[in-house]
């Protein structure tokens, strides 16, 4: 077999770690972006650069951002009193897409893993907790609802039941803890749902 030179091999490399790119799909891409023009691969190698020094993460719901909060959280018109709760920032532009949903996002950072030794302390799940507190201790007696729409799998419905106890604990009987309901069958990601999907699943909401 002949031996591919080195930067290619490093790029096939680098690609593969990509999710959901396999050695044939980064075969191919590498060799696509060999044979493409220089300004285009230039351009593509400035974007990937500016990905790490211009997107930030929100201080508040810490979602992707240009700025230190992001758009959904400075809109003055969204419910600040209703919260879905999602596992990555890829999740918010899913739900975003289907649209109809006027609160806002807490993204945790993915879910309960013990087998990849992910625990409650590498979610954010306390920064969860403080947004909540802060708000249900305000003078209102408007209800808070929080949307649980982490993924229909075994760690995400884990990772549900947690965050329900801990609300629970806080003691404050005016937030109410919702889980996205029928329409995603279980182990499905929210990204790759379609719309109709999603929308069901946001209508059919219970509470848990």
């Amino acid at each position: 077999m002949a031996q591919l030179p080195k930067a290619i091999t490093n790029l096939i490399n680098s690609l593969e770690r990509l999710p959901g790119i396999g050695p044939k799909s980064a075969a191919r891409l590498a060799f696509y972006l060999m044979n493409t023009s220089g300004s285009y691969v230039n351009n593509l190698a400035e974007v990937l650069l500016k990905l790490k020094t211009e997107v930030k993460i929100c201080g508040q719901c810490f979602s992707v951002s240009e700025t230190e909060r992001c758009q959904i959280c400075e809109d003055g018109r969204r419910n600040q009193r209703q919260i879905c709760v999602v596992e990555r920032a890829i999740d918010v532009m899913a739900l975003e897409n289907v649209g109809g949903y006027g609160g806002v996002y807490h993204v945790l950072g993915g879910v309960i893993n013990p087998l990849d030794h992910i625990g409650p302390d590498e979610l954010k799940i306390a920064e969860l907790m403080d947004r909540l507190v802060q708000l249900a201790s305000t003078e209102s007696d408007k209800e808070i609802e929080i949307i649980v729409a982490t993924n229909s799998t075994m760690e995400g419905e884990a990772t549900a039941l947690f965050i329900n106890k801990k609300i629970e604990l806080l003691g404050f009987g005016k937030i109410k803890v919702t889980r996205i309901g029928s329409g995603l069958p279980m182990g499905a990601d929210l990204e790759f749902a379609d719309q109709a999907t999603l929308a069901r699943a946001m209508e059919g909401r219970r509470r848990l």
